[in-house]
């Protein structure tokens, strides 16, 4: 079935991304989720089910469980609640979900939502943690951490495609410069190519300022029948198209570490549905947990032929007032990864930014955006294609 232009979002949340040292997870979520229902003008009791990523609860604070205990404390008991797991992708999963649960008529409006609490625990802990989204036994067990995988990925790139050191760093300097204009970011100071490339070194190539965070937050989107959309607000936004797909957990199965077949599968569901080609795209969020997995969107979006990702960030293309600008909400690396909230925030931007209520950043004449939300080495992938007009 096609849903294309049968749900849409009428209300959008989210909590400041970092580390809030002074919350819990259920307080997180409840400041997003009431943001969200407050943007929507919808009453709690209108919601009629609730669909919550989260990567790992169970790791980070110890409990599980989730769907009851956020519908318990935002104070709808009883409501259908569940949790979505797909690593750093939970909550764009759980925003497909909630989409065909609107779409095929179960639900008339429902709550998506997303957070993780990371802060509770060491920064070894939490590596660690990441850790399990590859594969345990084959990856982990051997010392493989995430910026580790993408440093393979990083390495191989620029030794078949002559990608530099220097535009690796642009990416980082871009989403800093746009995350300097999210008062929701994790960081909002503008940094320099220099600054980059002289932070420490994590896992060759990459730097320290190459590498997102791993932040605290929540963001919430409430979704409705396009056909009452109206009723709760003047600028629905609607989804055009989504996407799917897997690919191997391990990079040591993959035929080029260098395309991300999930993201080439899923792009190709989303595009078909919402019927626009890469080209049509006015504004994305990607999933820049590291800054080659940015360049590497460019390419296997389509934005780009393989291995010219590095071209995009070097001529301008992707930032504010480019062509197709990138993580206007500052992304992954400047915005904040908190990995089970991260592809809900990612549909908070570009919700904002068709509705013009993006500010500093807000990108001219946006009519149609894109999401990008990956799980792990991009084991998982989900995107979604949204417009301002049915």
């Amino acid at each position: 079935m096609s849903m294309r232009g049968e749900v849409a979002v009428i209300g959008v949340g989210m909590t400041k991304f970092g580390e809030h040292w002074d919350k819990q997870l259920r307080d997180l979520f409840v400041e997003a989720a009431l943001e969200a229902i407050e943007d929507a003008q919808v009453d709690l009791r209108d919601i009629k089910a609730m669909f919550i990523g989260n990567m790992g609860s169970g790791l980070w604070v110890e409990q599980e469980h989730l769907g009851p205990l956020l519908a318990d404390y935002l104070g709808i008991p009883g409501t259908p609640s569940l949790k979505i797991e797909s690593a750093c992708a939970s909550s764009g999963m759980a925003f497909r979900l909630g989409v065909i649960s609107v779409a095929v008529g179960l639900y008339d409006i429902v709550l998506v939502g997303g957070v993780e609490k990371t802060s509770d625990v060491t920064h070894g802990e939490s590596i660690h943690h990441l850790a399990s989204v590859a594969d345990r036994e084959w990856e982990a067990f051997y010392g493989m951490t995430l910026p580790a995988l993408f440093a393979l990925i990083a390495k191989r790139h620029m030794m078949q495609y002559g990608t530099t050191r220097e535009q690796l760093a642009k990416v980082a300097v871009k989403n800093h410069k746009h995350g300097s204009y999210n008062p929701k970011a994790q960081f909002q100071r503008p940094i320099s190519i220099e600054d980059v490339l002289n932070s420490p070194l994590v896992a060759d190539p990459l730097r320290l300022l190459d590498c997102s965070p791993i932040s605290d937050g929540a963001a919430v989107a409430i979704i409705a029948r396009s056909d009452i959309a109206r009723k709760f607000t003047d600028t629905p936004v609607y989804v055009l198209g989504s996407g799917v797909a897997t690919d191997t957990i391990a990079l040591h199965d993959r035929d080029d570490i260098t395309t991300f077949k999930s993201i080439v599968l899923a792009a190709r569901e989303a595009y078909k549905m919402a019927k626009v080609e890469p080209k049509d795209i006015n504004v994305a969020e990607v999933h820049d947990s590291f800054t080659i997995a940015e360049i590497l969107a460019y390419e296997d979006l389509g934005f780009v032929k393989k291995g010219e990702g590095g071209k995009l960030i070097d001529e301008g293309v992707t930032e504010l007032g480019g062509k197709i600008p990138v993580n206007t909400s500052g992304g992954l690396k400047a915005r904040g990864h908190s990995p089970g909230a991260t592809g809900i925030a990612q549909i908070v931007e570009i919700v904002l930014q068709l509705r013009n209520d993006a500010g500093k950043r807000q990108v001219s004449n946006a009519e149609i955006g894109l999401t990008q939300n990956i799980g792990g080495s991009g084991a998982s992938c989900v995107i979604h294609i949204f417009g301002n007009k049915r």
